[in-house]
């Protein structure tokens, strides 16, 4: 039974109820997020512990006039559910019609599409500012937690916030976490503040120069309400520090915050039977580093707060023991540090997310490809995929390859991965990032070699005529596949190569081709524009060779399904010969 929710279609009808139905109805909201995120999976942890606060800024704020800004925006469930989208997590027919991030298309009450974190103060701070130069009024709220202070752009907002002089209030969310434990002096600085009750002298917040107050039961909505009524329409710049519980109301999520922040579906289901876990690349990554870590003291492995999704579990941390740093929200930095660590000697492995490997282009192209240190990169997630329009995984490729002195690999299986990624830590001549197939673990069959120190050196896997197929990385395999429906369908055996690199062309191999071939396709499991076919098709551009590039078009797709994806992208081996008949023909 809901019975206060079923009343609560939009923010207004919050204004006329009572503490205790405000409480009911937090419960309320809290056991539906429960059942729909163990039924769809998504972010557990931040959004049970983030109900009552978006409880109280709807009781006291009045949006769309006034703003929220969402950092990251993975706490978000409740305040769509009471900005009139409650539909789509009571009806399981439509679970899967809704963001799991704020959207503007979705309702005037969303400010942004955000999903990388740390950007809240910044927007904010522009939203005031063009308030304030317009002269309108309206209270501006960035809310901001689950480690995002770390990151720079926060600091940077931060900074500014303090010269506006004018209404901004900064919602910090303290849940005592990051996505994993946060790490960092700052957050130092937030355990202090939490054990003097917000008065402690040393004060991060005052130093900048902003007004502080500090709201010890962040989970209790009377205490909130109190709060965001002695705040609304500050006219300084004002943090509110909350402490409130992650994962709050689920024992299993409370008792492990790291493993409830982001969730699959069926999380809490009984499981009878628990086949044992198959092989990943991300488990085998991290047994391979440990191993390499006992070898030599000086490999150390780099997190920038994401260690969960590549397999750096607690036990595996533990493992490496003084080999591991987690930096937290803080990618620039981690980029900069492994360039630090590689000048000094170390053997630096930064593990990170394709889609937040965005947010190091200056320091990958300034601090370390400009200075040729040896760090090596590995980008995980690297490819088209069903997800979020925040969480695109097919930028990397333009991104890295395109910097001088980088070298990108794009190995096709375990054993050329492994060998890839021995050379990289043992060289000192490059930064390396290789591209963590974004596959289920398997063997290709190719020869593979020990040294990748001549680079740009493609490798013919199979030997064909009139048509190459360049089958890159996770697409190996798909161009496999398009040289055997070729075959079948028109009666030519292709010649299938593994390019291996990203970052370079195999001239003299792409010269020989224009001998005894007359079409090259390139596969790539990544956007088109910058990537690697169109670095093909340039080299081809003044002859007669013809090349058909595959991979994803410049959009930012929004969980569309990966095979509908494929259709519309072309990357079928069936269209991929439609193509080649017709062209053919």
């Amino acid at each position: 039974m809901t019975q206060i929710l079923d009343k609560v279609n939009e923010p207004q009808d919050l204004k006329g109820l009572s503490m205790e139905e405000l409480d009911t109805l937090s419960a309320e909201i809290r056991a539906l997020l429960i059942h729909k995120i163990n039924a769809t999976g998504g972010h557990f942890g931040p959004n049970l512990g983030f109900i009552e606060p978006t409880v109280a800024l709807h009781y006291v704020f009045n949006t769309p006039q006034d703003k929220f800004v969402f950092d990251v925006s993975h706490q978000c469930y409740t305040h769509k559910i009471l900005t009139g989208r409650k539909q789509y997590f009571t009806n399981p027919a439509k679970y899967h019609e809704i963001s799991g991030y704020t959207n503007p298309q979705e309702s005037a009450h969303d400010t942004f599409v955000i999903g990388h974190t740390s950007t809240a103060p910044s927007l904010a701070v522009g939203l005031a500012k063009a308030r304030d130069l317009q002269g309108k009024t309206g209270n501006v709220i960035a809310i901001i937690g689950d480690g995002s202070l770390s990151g720079g752009e926060a600091l940077e907002g931060l900074d500014a916030a303090a010269e506006l002089n004018s209404n901004l209030i900064i919602l910090v969310n303290d849940n005592e976490m990051c996505i994993a434990p946060d790490h960092g002096g700052l957050y130092k600085n937030l355990a202090l503040l939490r054990q003097t009750r917000g008065q402690a002298e040393c004060n991060f917040f005052k130093a900048l120069g902003l007004d502080y107050k500090y709201v010890e039961n962040g989970n209790d909505v009377r205490s909130l309400i109190a709060a965001f009524q002695q705040v609304k329409d500050v006219t300084r710049p004002t943090v509110v520090h909350i402490h409130t519980l992650k994962g709050k109301g689920c024992p299993q999520a409370e008792a492990n915050k790291e493993a409830f922040h982001w969730v699959m579906p069926g999380v809490l289901d009984e499981k009878k039977n628990h086949a044992p876990a198959a092989e990943t690349y991300a488990s085998l990554t991290q047994r391979h580093l440990i191993e390499k870590r006992k070898q030599d003291p000086s490999v150390i492995v780099i997190s920038p707060a994401t260690p969960g999704a590549y397999g750096l579990t607690p036990d595996v941390r533990a493992q490496l023991g003084a080999g591991y740093t987690d930096v937290g929200i803080a990618e620039e930095h981690a980029v900069a540090y492994a360039s630090g660590l590689a000048a000094g000697g170390a053997k630096p492995v930064l593990q990170v997310l394709s889609s937040f490997v965005q947010r190091t282009y200056d320091q990958l192209s300034q601090d370390l490809a400009l200075n040729k240190n040896p760090a090596t990169l590995l980008i995980h997630w690297g490819g088209i995929s069903a997800g979020d329009a925040t969480h695109l995984g097919i930028f990397d490729i333009p991104l890295i390859s395109n910097i001088p002195n980088m070298v990108y690999l794009a190995p096709t299986g375990r054993a050329e991965y492994l060998a890839m990624l021995d050379w990289a830590m043992a060289q000192k001549q490059y930064p390396v990032a290789i591209r963590v197939p974004f596959t289920d673990v398997a063997e290709t069959g190719l020869p593979v070699d020990k040294d990748y120190a001549v680079l740009n050196k493609y490798q013919v896997a199979e030997q064909g005529r009139e048509i190459a197929v360049l089958g890159l990385g996770n697409f190996f395999s798909l161009g496999k596949s398009v040289c055997g429906e070729i075959h079948r369908t028109l009666g030519i055996t292709p010649t299938l190569i593994n390019p291996r690199y990203m970052t370079g062309l195999d001239k003299p191999l792409l010269e020989e081709l224009k001998k005894t071939h007359r079409l090259v396709i390139t596969l790539e499991d990544g956007v088109l524009d910058g990537g690697f076919g169109e670095k093909v098709a340039a080299f081809y551009g003044n002859s007669t060779m013809k090349v058909l590039t595959y991979g994803a078009h410049k959009e930012f797709t929004d969980r569309v399904p990966l095979e509908e994806l494929y259709r519309r992208f072309r990357l079928t081996k069936e269209q991929i010969a439609q193509d080649v008949h017709d062209y053919l023909k």
